[in-house]
């Protein structure tokens, strides 16, 4: 494996990340098609739960909400479509290795590939420089989203479900109905219907992403 080229080592330090063990940030940045025996899946696993403690943590300081209010902003706060959006605002997809046909592929534009990816940089920066400045990362880095009103409204599939319950409809029904490309740039659709009402469908990156979507098209032409 070679090392953190000159390109990625200042884009690193504009985030104020100043790397101790390249090895690491060699492998968060490095998809399984560039190498298969480093790669970012095992740093993603750990920044994942470093994320989830760092946004639970921050929630529970500034926000006296009940459990189930900042259970519905923390999954929102972290999930993949999230972490995807937080590594484009800071330029990350120009500095992930990809294999030739995962680049052909569009991997680079992947919410999958860019939302474990940023996990993995979440890792990296976890061992090497612990808990605590990996929280302030996470601040600075989430910030903007942190403040807007995500995860502030009911989750699609449970307006719906409760839009069904109080029009004694049948609860809704979803279907995945198309996967689409490689398995490192998937599109899914997803078919969601409610008996004696109708149905909607929507695509995405991921099954639950797709099921989401088509929630919200559903109650925009039913509700």
């Amino acid at each position: 494996m070679s090392g953190i080229s000159q390109d990625t080592r200042d884009w690193l330090a504009q985030l104020g990340v100043i790397p101790q063990d390249d090895r690491l940030w060699l492998a968060a940045l490095t998809h399984g098609s560039y190498e298969a025996d480093r790669n970012y899946e095992r740093l993603e696993f750990l920044g994942d739960r470093v994320l989830g403690l760092s946004i639970a943590e921050w929630l529970y300081a500034e926000n006296n909400a009940p459990e189930g209010k900042l259970s519905q902003r923390l999954n929102a706060l972290v999930s993949g479509a999230t972490c995807a959006r937080v590594a484009r605002s800071i330029g990350l997809p120009d500095h992930i290795r990809l294999g030739k046909q995962a680049r052909e592929d569009g991997a680079r534009d992947s919410d999958n590939i860019l939302g474990d990816v940023m996990e993995a940089l979440l890792g990296a920066h976890f061992l090497d420089h612990g808990f605590e400045p990996t929280r302030d990362l996470v601040r600075r880095l989430w910030a903007d989203v942190f403040a807007g009103d995500l995860g502030e409204r009911k989750h699609p599939k449970s307006a719906l479900q409760e839009w069904a319950a109080g029009n004694r409809r049948k609860p809704p029904e979803y279907e995945l109905v198309a996967r689409d490309g490689p398995d490192h740039a998937a599109r899914f659709t997803v078919r969601v219907s409610v008996l004696n009402v109708g149905s909607a469908e929507a695509t995405a990156s991921n099954k639950q992403e797709a099921e989401k979507l088509a929630a919200e098209a559903f109650m925009e032409q039913f509700g």
